[in-house]
């Protein structure tokens, strides 16, 4: 398994194949800008407003506004910079970040204790928030940018959601293509956009400099004794301003930590926190009326009245490229769940062929995008998507912060002196952003939560359903040994290969059975082959083969694939010269088992639940589609299962 890796600097050992290990940090750092900060780097647009104007409005004086700010600039520096970049980016399974790997890693230390049992669930209810955050993401971003027109002239309100939806669909339209040559174009983009970020909060900071005295955090405490309820709430809205933190994590693969942590506190932090004090300043410097009008929409109106439009164009784009991300997140997020087994097989494309992990999953794809399209029309406006928005991260960063504890002590085996007392902080600052969400359950923090239940309730299903089907298919299952002796006296040996596949390692697949009772032959070479999904998001080519010599030309034979990899079979066996002899897929047949569900006297499962993961099984993508089996060489035999 793994080994935590604390000191490595740039690209992670053991991360994507596709691997960046050569190119520099800097490159690097200005790739992640353009994949990875698209979603926190477009929270300005609504965050700063949201805390004012949002379902707890607050009142547009001095106490209040540098307030806000030293909670904005703090929760930045805890939840982000500390929690996630400084530490648990120093948590990598085998390079790679993210909920689902550091869940795997810790299972892989603390075993299948009760322990583990319930990191798996935290992570797997982790990953059922996610899909929410994937769906509001894209309809709050690309809102609340299109509503910039309205600073430009009032009567395009109108048009706002019209526009915003055309994007929308386009978007998801355009996943089918990939992105590697619109890519390109990511990081250049967000570049600009950060810097414009950092110029105009630059301008308004100088005009007014005493804004900055909200680094100060007495100024929050100040807030908190003046208005201990609305101080609660407002933390609400202030989470909005650091939604995506989680995405450092998760694409810790892809640049490595080095990179990222450049990235962070070298360029995207400091233009994020010019561009909020910017608009502090620019409200502290307005007389009421004028403030009260200005904190509709903050963000835009920071740029003199001829620039707006283009400050429109620039942020949609960035909205554009961060809902990008978000999607091809939601797709590598599905992919690592399927090979995990809390996701049925699905139909997965691969959009580039160079970039293994630029991939495509149609039935992902276009539910999110009715949900986005449904979201817009039924919110409206960004002010109410955003009531939505924050339960679900809020929640996910809970759940973060629990396996973090986790961490401190099972894998990275720190004293209870020292792990309490660091988890305990960041338990108390994750634990007060989601209390104050909760309250936005009624105003649209439902949506999220609802998303999640479904999802959860459908992973754990297909994973329960999975291990029961597999238990019951086992306990029926006839040696290999009997059988390889007994097929012999009774089937004709017929030239070729035959290779079955089996999800167990042990017993006769019922494919096999069901061949030899029926078609009375078998192949010179019969293989039985397992391909089995390892809690480490890579395995190295030397252990990705074992096989067993059975004798009488029968062998067993299991591939090992990481959580990220593609299950490419044919290309495996193209590999392997001594499981007798090499493999001509024109001479190879293999056989599939494909079951179908009976009705149990005694369920194991709820028959709701049953019901739900029979629908799944059917509508799974064949095993044939997912191994990548070459289709005039496969045969599918069905066999009956009760659970």
């Amino acid at each position: 398994m793994s080994e935590l890796s604390l000191d490595r600097d740039g690209p992670v050992e053991g991360g994507s194949p596709q691997g960046n290990r050569g190119s520099p940090k800097v490159a690097l750092a200005v790739g992640a800008v353009g994949i990875v900060f698209g979603d926190i780097g477009t929270s300005p647009i609504y965050a700063f407003r949201e805390t004012f104007v949002g379902p707890h409005k607050l009142a547009l004086d001095t106490l209040h506004l540098l307030g806000v700010m030293s909670l904005i600039f703090w929760a930045m520096t805890i939840i982000v910079s500390l929690q996630y970049v400084t530490i648990l980016m120093r948590a990598d399974n085998k390079g790679q970040g993210g909920t689902l790997a550091l869940v795997a890693l810790i299972s892989s230390r603390i075993g299948r204790t009760g322990y583990g049992w319930i990191a798996v669930m935290l992570g797997v209810f982790a990953t059922a928030l996610f899909y929410g955050d994937s769906m509001i993401t894209p309809a709050v971003s690309v809102l609340s940018a299109v509503e910039g027109l309205t600073t430009v002239e009032e009567d395009l309100q109108p048009i706002v959601i019209p526009i915003a939806l055309v994007l929308l669909i386009g978007l998801f339209l355009l996943q089918r293509r990939g992105t590697a040559k619109v890519g390109t174009l990511f990081a250049p983009v967000m570049v600009i956009y950060f810097s414009v970020l950092a110029i105009l909060g630059l301008i308004h900071i100088v005009q007014n400099p005493g804004v900055l005295v909200a680094l100060n955090p007495w100024y929050a405490v100040q807030f908190f004794m003046t208005d201990k309820l609305l101080g609660f709430l407002a933390l609400g809205s202030v989470v909005l301003a650091v939604t995506g933190a989680e995405a450092l994590y998760s694409d810790m693969g892809h640049f490595g930590r080095g990179a990222l942590r450049l990235s962070w506190f070298g360029f995207v932090m400091p233009c994020l926190l010019l561009n909020y004090f910017g608009q502090a300043a620019m409200i502290l410097n307005l007389e009421a009326a004028a403030a009260a009008d200005a904190i509709r929409n903050p963000f835009f109106l920071m740029a003199p009245e001829i620039y707006r439009l283009p400050l429109v164009i620039l942020a949609t784009c960035a909205t554009f490229i961060a809902s990008q991300a978000v999607i091809s997140g939601a797709f590598s997020v599905t992919h690592q769940a399927i090979q995990l087994g809390f996701v049925p097989r699905l139909s997965i494309l691969h959009t580039s062929e160079t970039e293994h992990g630029q991939i495509y999953i149609p039935f992902v794809n276009w539910v999110l995008m009715v949900a986005v399209i449904l979201l817009v029309l039924t919110f409206q406006n960004s002010s109410n998507l955003a009531s939505a928005y924050g339960i679900a991260v809020t929640g996910a960063m809970l759940i973060d912060t629990c396996l973090m504890a986790v961490l401190f002590v099972a894998v990275w085996r720190w004293k209870l002196w020292m792990a309490i007392p660091i988890a305990a902080v960041f338990f108390l600052v994750d634990g007060a952003f989601f209390g104050a969400n909760l309250p936005k359950v009624p105003d649209g923090g439902w949506f999220p939560l609802l998303v999640g239940a479904i999802a959860f309730t459908f992973l754990t299903t297909w994973a329960r359903g999975r291990k029961l089907m597999r238990d019951r298919m086992s306990e029926v299952a006839l040696p290999i040994e009997i059988f390889a002796k007994s097929a012999m006296n009774s089937a004709i040996r017929v030239p070729g290969t035959a290779i079955f596949m089996a999800s167990a390692t042990a017993g006769v697949p019922s494919a096999l059975l069901h061949n030899i009772k029926h078609n009375k032959v078998l192949h010179e070479r019969v293989v039985i082959l397992t391909v089995e999904i390892a809690e480490e998001p890579y395995v190295d080519s030397e252990f990705r083969t074992q096989f067993d010599d059975l004798g009488d030309g029968f062998y067993r034979m299991v591939l090992r694939y990481g959580f990220m990899e593609e299950t490419d079979v044919p290309a495996a066996l193209k590999k392997v010269h001594h499981c007798g002899g090499d493999f001509d897929m024109m001479q190879t047949s293999f056989f599939l088992s494909r079951q179908t569900l009976l009705p149990s006297k005694n369920p194991s499962m709820m028959i709701w639940r049953e019901k739900i993961f029979s629908w799944m099984l059917r509508n799974a993508a064949t095993a044939m589609e997912f191994f990548r089996l070459p289709s005039n060489r496969v045969v599918e035999l069905g066999s009956q299962v009760e659970i």
